[in-house]
């Protein structure tokens, strides 16, 4: 009999699946909770880890089925780009690359469940993360009716210790290797590492936590160019050769990697009330999101290019809030596609231990004119109209600082006192 007592009936589950220990101990719990199939599901957003093991070692775990599906260039060229064009980034340091796959791969768990007549879908994320929130309210988003069980939630495991006596106990079977001291979470994007040394602020981070990225120390001594090819906002180029999204990515993050470039070590405000601290590894991002800087530099007019910051920053809390599938997202990408319109260009980075240097930019809609920001004399402006631009500017100055004088009030800088000066 489950041991489900007040929990919802459920029939069939669909479980995001990592097929590391706390996922393959969900396996049979969810079962034996909730007397239901449970049906496994994996997404490769580039995380880099083998998944050929995967269906047999849920099987034995007592799964069903599992699906697993190569996302990599969807979640490059739908999330990623999308993200690239908005120029978000939360809390002035982090990437969001943990923030944006959840939704992608939440929308394909709804879709499984659609396809296999699921009634639920379940997760692995802590009640103390921002994950959970970024999976249920997508599942909220696209169907509602699906039930959500989150077992960290609701069951009596509280340590691995806990978890490898319950794997035990039901005969799973589970890596024998030792567990990472740091919690991890890595996909095309980017690397984070958070817990273990790092949960104390004053503590640098140990050098051999970095994986994808060698440090300044050990990065060339000589630096290296590369140069990004921009279309409407889009990379499509690297070094004048044309590749996939998801292929442009990973050959920056190689490039970016040997010159320790991405690496942010951050404490970040949870959306769950806590403070947190992450060391993030994002090193072809990172020279993206310069480069693209970079060429809208030239390429957007200065009341777009302020007012796309402030929404930016909007753009950043929505997704790092786990909000993508909402209409206001959806509107900000119309107002970030119209912005890049024009966003097209080549831009060139100097790569050198662990800097990203502007070495040059160039656009066919580049509104910077030489002739133009000349201090020389040019055609179009006439150094003499400044003078009518700034009293009309600073009238309300102007005014304020009259209203003040006539009223007897003291301004601000008094009329200095020339009577005590003297020459040697």
């Amino acid at each position: 009999m489950p041991k489900n007592g007040n929990k919802p009936q459920i029939k069939k589950v669909v479980l995001a699946y990592s097929g590391g220990l706390d996922t393959s101990v969900i396996v049979p719990w969810l079962k034996e909770n909730y007397g239901c199939e449970v049906i496994c599901y994996t997404a490769d957003i580039g995380q880099g880890e083998e998944l050929s093991g995967l269906p047999a070692k849920a099987e034995a775990t007592g799964a069903s089925k599992i699906y697993i599906e190569d996302l990599t260039e969807e979640f490059a060229s739908q999330y990623l780009f999308k993200l690239l064009k908005s120029g978000a980034i939360y809390e002035r340091n982090y990437l969001l690359g943990t923030s944006i796959a959840r939704p992608l791969i939440a929308k394909h768990m709804v879709d499984v469940a659609h396809m296999e007549g699921a009634d639920a879908v379940a997760h692995g994320c802590t009640g103390k993360g921002n994950d959970q929130v970024r999976f249920e309210l997508t599942v909220m988003a696209l169907d509602p009716r699906l039930k959500v069980i989150a077992p960290w939630r609701e069951w009596d495991i509280q340590s691995r210790e806990d978890a490898l006596a319950y794997a035990a106990a039901h005969h799973v079977p589970v890596s024998s290797t030792l567990k990472s001291i740091y919690s991890r979470d890595r996909n095309l994007w980017h690397l984070s590492h958070e817990g273990g040394l790092l949960e104390d602020p004053w503590q640098e981070p140990d050098e051999s936590m970095y994986q994808l990225t060698v440090s300044p120390e050990q990065a060339p001594d000589q630096p290296e160019y590369v140069e990004i090819s921009f279309e409407h906002g889009i990379p499509v180029r690297v070094n004048g050769k044309a590749y996939s999204p998801a292929t442009l990515i990973q050959t920056l993050n190689e490039i970016g990697g040997k010159h320790a470039i991405g690496r942010v070590d951050m404490v970040e405000n949870r959306l769950v009330g806590m403070k947190s601290r992450g060391v993030y590894e994002t090193p072809g991002g990172t020279i993206l999101v310069k480069a693209h800087s970079e060429l809208e530099q030239i390429t957007l007019d200065r009341e777009v290019l302020h007012y796309k910051d402030v929404v930016a920053q909007r753009y950043a809390e929505l997704i790092y809030n786990g909000q993508w599938f909402t209409p206001l997202r959806e509107a900000l990408d119309a107002f970030f596609d119209v912005t890049q319109q024009h966003v097209n260009g080549t831009v060139r980075l100097k790569l050198y231990k662990g800097q990203v240097i502007p070495a040059g930019k160039k656009s066919i809609d580049s509104l910077y004119r030489e002739d133009f920001a000349t201090f020389g004399k040019d055609s179009v402006y006439d150094q003499s109209d400044a003078a009518g631009f700034i009293t009309l500017f600073g009238l309300p100055l102007k005014v304020a600082a009259m209203r003040d004088i006539a009223n007897g009030q003291k301004v601000e800088y008094d009329a200095p006192d020339y009577s005590t000066f003297k020459r040697d």
